[in-house]
């Protein structure tokens, strides 16, 4: 399966969005052909070459006719009319009404209106549909069939609209990217626009790191200010590798740190805290740190959403002065608890699935150390009439009896 990735590092609008697509190999004459079926008129397409901090990339010119387009409003309906009635594939026409919706649902949640009313200057609208019909078109001409994007860069400060003098990100930026990772470097410019947003919440099956693929292509389209960073969006197109098929692939966060000027009596009150806290796993790993002294590596694995609030804890609570933090992929059995019955009363146990397959049953520790200490037998004597006894709860076979 071939997959597209963006890397937003300098944020994205639809023109970088088209800038890249043809960066990385999308015939121009394609891309127009695609866009005559649209029947609209007095516009152009151009690419331009350019070098942004010493990269080269392609700036997409969308070219408008202004005496024609002018003073006029279109309003979802209208764009909707506009791409039923033209040549699209229908796929194509789907992603980009659904684009356009987004467009006018999250216009409408800033302005209090419905989205049949929320209108699209008629000049601003020709840009718009060209960026994102280009967009769909383009991604299907290169054989795309699943985008994928990173966190995106939102930049800061103010910007001009229409409206007035407005935050950035714009309020129906900030609409759209909900629900998705974006940071601001402090750089004061909109790095996003409403158009990209729309775009790339509105394709992309997933916001996170690079998924695994054979790269084929790499392209950067170039925005229209010059900033301190290089005003690129980077797009990789490849061929998806495999995902593993033996569990549930997710993306969990690792925050880490090493430590070696702590009491460790600490660590047992770090623990329960950032456990309390959300953390799906903590552990520690004896290290030598510069000068050959001994420490520790202190690893914490996380949900993404949980990562500011438990590094926040572990800066508090121990002596470091800072921890790195990434995303990793991580291939997860299937977690089920239930009871189950033993001579000795009743236990709770942790079944893990692959598949459907059972692969471990773990018997709930306080539960074995209640009742050994109630009927004053060993602990292990529990923990082992609890696996049997959720082994033949689970009818397995004794040659597939789980650890």
């Amino acid at each position: 399966m071939r997959v597209a990735y963006f890397d937003c590092f300098a944020g994205a609008s639809g023109d970088m969005i088209l800038g890249s697509l043809l960066d990385a190999g999308l015939d121009l004459g394609v891309l127009r052909q695609e866009l005559s079926k649209l029947h609209l008129t007095h516009y152009d397409l151009k690419a331009e070459p350019v070098l942004k901090s010493g990269i080269s990339g392609t700036r997409a010119l969308v070219l408008i006719d202004h005496e024609h387009h002018h003073e006029h409003h279109r309003h979802l309906k209208e764009i909707r009319d506009i791409l039923k009635q033209s040549d699209l594939n229908e796929m194509v026409k789907g992603q980009a009404l659904g684009i356009f919706l987004r467009l006018a649902e999250a216009e409408a949640a800033i302005h209090g209106k419905t989205v049949e009313e929320i209108h699209f200057h008629e000049v601003g609208a020709m840009d718009a549909i060209i960026d994102v019909v280009g967009a769909v078109a383009g991604l299907s001409a290169l054989g795309v069939e699943k985008v994928y994007c990173s966190p995106v860069h939102v930049g800061s400060g103010t910007v001009e609209s229409a409206h007035g003098t407005l935050p950035v990100p714009a309020p129906a930026t900030a609409e759209l990217m909900k629900g998705k990772p974006v940071f601001s470097s402090g750089l004061e410019a909109e790095l996003l626009t409403p158009t990209g947003a729309a775009i790339l919440t509105a394709l992309a099956a997933e916001f996170g790191p690079m998924p695994p693929m054979v790269l084929e292509m790499i392209g950067y389209g170039a925005g229209r200010a010059e900033l301190p960073i290089p005003n690129l969006l980077r797009v990789f197109v490849g061929n998806a590798l495999e995902e593993p098929t033996i569990g549930q692939v997710v993306q969990t966060a690792v925050i880490e740190t090493t430590i070696d000027d702590m009491n460790p009596q600490i660590y047992d009150y770090l623990f329960e805290k950032v456990l309390e806290a959300g953390a799906q796993d903590v552990s520690l790993m004896p290290v030598h740190m510069k000068k050959n002294r001994p420490g520790v590596l202190l690893t914490i694995v996380c949900p993404i959403d949980r990562v500011e609030t438990l590094a926040q804890i572990v800066m508090t609570e121990t002596t470091t002065i800072g921890v790195r933090w990434r995303i990793d992929r991580t291939i997860k059995a299937s977690i089920s608890s239930g009871h189950v019955e033993t001579a000795y009363g009743s236990v709770r146990a942790k079944v893990a699935t692959v598949d459907g397959r059972i692969v471990h049953i773990t018997p709930e520790y306080e539960d074995c150390k209640r009742l050994a200490a109630q009927h004053n037998v060993p602990l292990k004597r529990i923990m082992d009439e609890a696996r049997l006894a959720a082994t033949q709860a689970f009818q397995l076979q004794p040659s597939e009896s789980p650890t």
